[in-house]
């Protein structure tokens, strides 16, 4: 980085630079809040920004005299702005700082914040005089970032505490998290951040105080309206770790309609600045709006093809016609289609259907269960695992019906066109999995019965292999086939005719699926791992027995019913001490060995399953494994596992279905606010289970496989890979999770219908 760019830079002071190089300096949320600030008047709490080149300098020398400087002229110049001193508690409201990071590239979710700088004996005082919960609530985040962050206790002299937050934010673009980003994106060049320093503004004062996000269109449709969420009384992060109810925007106009005018107001300005849809943090502190973070908001397929629509379509907005298609060039492609129920008829014939002829469907459904997973399918109905895969075999589309499901029942789910269940919520194994394989899914049918014949739904009785339909998103049942029409989204007709038009050939290949982490990488260290390793060194591991490979995978075939290869290979492991490597390596001959001795077989439709003898086997190894662990020890770790296992799931189904006011809609990953906070609350839940789960390895060491696994799946999530919340066609930390929970109850001699019953698994 040249040596003549400044360590240094206002908020309000616009630099003379092309906007490539200024979100070089100043990083991306800098850039922002200098467009708002400087360039269109907008108000922005008041502050300074040290720029990447000073994260540069901290890389190479450490805090150097230059850096101080720098900082010292920030402050200086903070505090003739507001009119405060930093670290002086005169006032009734001091002058408290945020420090938030702002890289070149956004990478959400991996590097560091500190709220709430400056806070001392003296201005906790005299913020309590004003506010006795602001200042409690203030010095409680001031202390959890601070131990999160810097790794100890806020100093007592304010000036350290501000330069050990500006450190901690500029070492948390090189820390491992960031680092395997990085890696995973392709980013190329050093990992540097710029650091924003602000005047704290708070949305948590009193009751004409909140904090949002705001999208100036709906990133879900592309509508042009307000869409966002806000908390009244809170500060930023509340809005987005998942643990709160938020309120929708509409409750902004009621609560404080002078407010939301000016943000909807300022929402259009931004869009004209930046000519897209943008994405907005706000904060209200007593009536007074303040923005802290403006970008270019991600939206869905057909959002996207909208919004530059109608953009084009504006004649007061800058965007024309060429630019949108050029905009939306990948998408037009392949564009996305409407999906909608069209007439709908039974076929004559099919089993369990006494008519003579076509009929039309009955509008009412037979019954509503949990929409678990988005879409409509038609099948015959197929209440065991053989049969669905016999069906399926020959050509025939399969409604998969069950009371509930099970690792055995994989094979089953794998060639059924959907899935309907007596039981089991959005978070149970047949939802998610359902979701991650795309398959439409109805869960906690009540009015479901199953038995050797047929299903009853509502006293309405029908036979295997008779037509059922279901509507994943709604969760309704209904009797005979539904017709389905399908169409492109209107937004694509028009621009594909836009594109003929203007002599735009939409031509290109479409982009090949990631291979699966199985395939490419047996495994993906934790960021505490790549953090620990020195560079260009690798950690020398134990390699393997054969024999004790061989058991790993019929201890993993027993729980996971069938597998391929590639699905094996990161469960393998079978002590911590292993060689990863060495395992994958080991394993075609180790599955070759097992098949020759009559331990597993080929399974249908593909990878490998225990045989009789193996399932034996797997007998026997689970009864070693529950003498070196003691029943007891594994009832009692099975109790304690329970509340780490409700907020996994729980955060699982917010990953794949979030909250849309009261509803449930499938989560389209267009809101990054929320799925962050279901990535921090998922690693906030295996962070917390990590030293129960390493004392149970003390005594059974394979265990601690488990805990790699899910490391390494948090990992991929971090890195922005979605498919490793819940995806099973990868190791993915549901998954993981799953298998850690099935071994855990047959090493407490329990079943999983035993733990149903006993209100301990879904």
């Amino acid at each position: 980085m040249p040596d003549n760019e400044p360590l240094l830079a206002h908020i309000d002071r616009p630099l003379p630079l092309e906007r490539d190089e200024r979100i070089a300096l100043l990083g991306g949320k800098g850039d922002g809040l200098m467009r708002m600030a400087g360039e269109l008047g907008l108000p922005v709490p008041p502050g300074f920004i040290l720029t990447t080149r000073a994260c540069a300098l901290h890389r190479a020398q450490g805090w150097t005299p230059e850096l101080e400087q720098a900082l010292c002229d920030g402050i200086a110049a903070l505090e003739r702005e507001t009119g405060r001193r930093f670290g002086d508690a005169a006032d009734t409201m001091p002058l408290l700082v945020s420090v938030r990071s702002g890289a070149p590239v956004s990478m959400p979710g991996m590097l560091d914040t500190v709220l709430n700088v400056g806070l001392d004996e003296a201005a906790s005082a005299a913020l309590a005089r004003s506010s006795p919960r602001l200042a409690d609530e203030c010095r409680d985040r001031l202390a959890a970032a601070f131990h999160a962050s810097v790794g100890h206790a806020p100093p007592a002299d304010v000036r350290f505490q501000l330069r050990d937050a500006v450190e901690a934010v500029f070492r948390s673009a090189n820390a491992g998290r960031a680092r395997a980003y990085r890696r995973h994106e392709g980013l190329e060049g050093e990992g540097l951040t710029a650091v924003n320093v602000q005047a704290m503004v708070f949305g948590n004062q009193d009751a004409r105080s909140a904090t949002g996000v705001y999208f100036t269109r709906d990133p879900a449709t592309g509508e042009a309206r307000p869409y966002g969420d806000l908390l009244f009384q809170a500060q930023g992060e509340d809005v987005v770790s998942g643990r709160h109810a938020t309120e929708p925007l509409g409750e902004l106009e009621r609560r404080m309609p002078d407010v939301a005018r000016s943000l909807f107001a300022i929402g259009r300005r931004l869009e004209q600045a930046y000519r897209d849809l943008c994405e907005i943090e706000f904060t209200i502190e007593s009536g007074r709006l303040w923005l802290l973070q403006v970008r270019v908001g991600k939206r869905s397929a057909r959002a996207a093809l909208r919004i530059a629509t109608e953009l084009a379509l504006d004649p007061e907005f800058p965007l024309d016609r060429r630019e949108a298609v050029e905009r939306t060039r990948a998408l037009l492609l392949d564009p996305p289609q409407i999906t909608s129920l069209a007439s709908a008829t039974r076929r004559a014939g099919e089993p369990g259907d006494p008519s003579t002829g076509t009929t039309p469907l009955a509008a009412a459904p037979l019954a509503r269960g949990l929409g678990a997973s988005p879409g409509i399918a038609t099948g015959e109905i197929a209440t065991t695992i053989e049969r669905a895969l016999a069906r399926a075999s020959e050509g025939h589309a399969v409604l998969l019906v069950r009371p509930e499901t099970s690792p055995d029942d994989v094979e089953g789910m794998a060639v059924a066109r959907a899935l309907l269940t007596a039981s089991g919520g959005l978070a149970s194994h047949a939802a998610v999995v359902a979701r991650g394989w795309g398959i439409p899914a109805v869960v906690g049918l009540a009015a479901l019965a199953i038995d050797d014949e047929g299903i009853e739904i509502e006293g309405r009785r029908f036979a295997v292999g008779a037509l059922l339909s279901i509507d994943g998103t709604t969760g309704e049942v209904y009797a005979g086939a539904l017709a389905i029409e399908r169409r492109v989204v209107p937004e694509a007709e028009r621009l594909i005719a836009w594109a003929g038009e203007l002599g735009i050939e939409l031509v290109g290949e479409r982009v090949p699926e990631p291979v699966s982490a199985a395939t490419d990488s047996p495994r993906c260290e934790t960021a505490a791992e790549i953090d620990a390793m020195p560079e260009g060194g690798t950690e020398i591991r134990a390699l393997p027995s054969p024999e004790s490979i061989a058991d790993s995978i019929v201890r993993a075939l027993s729980i996971k019913g069938t597998a391929t290869a590639e699905m094996l290979a990161p469960a393998l492991a079978p002590e911590p001490s292993a060689d990863v490597a060495a395992v994958v390596a080991a394993l075609p001959a180790a599955l070759e060995a097992l098949v020759a001795t009559g331990d597993i077989a080929a399974a249908r439709p593909l990878g490998f399953r225990l045989t009789d003898s193996g399932r034996l086997r797997a007998q026997a190894l689970l009864a070693a494994d529950r003498a070196q662990l003691g029943v007891d020890v594994a009832f009692a770790a099975l109790e304690a596992f329970q509340p780490f296992d409700v907020r996994v799931k729980e955060a699982v189904t917010d990953w794949q279905l979030r909250l849309e006011g009261s509803e449930r809609v499938p989560n389209d990953h267009t809101n990054a606010r929320w799925d962050a906070s279901v990535v921090e609350r998922l690693a906030a839940a295996l962070g917390d289970s990590a030293a129960w789960l390493a004392a149970l390895a003390e005594r059974l060491p394979r265990l601690m496989r488990h805990a790699e696994r899910l490391g390494a799946a948090l990992e991929k999530i971090r890195e922005g890979d979605g498919r490793f919340v819940a995806s099973p066609r990868v190791d993915s930390l549901h998954g993981v999770w799953f298998e850690l929970h099935e071994d855990l109850i047959r090493l407490a001699n329990s079943s999983r219908a035993e733990e149903l019953a006993a209100g301990r698994a879904g």
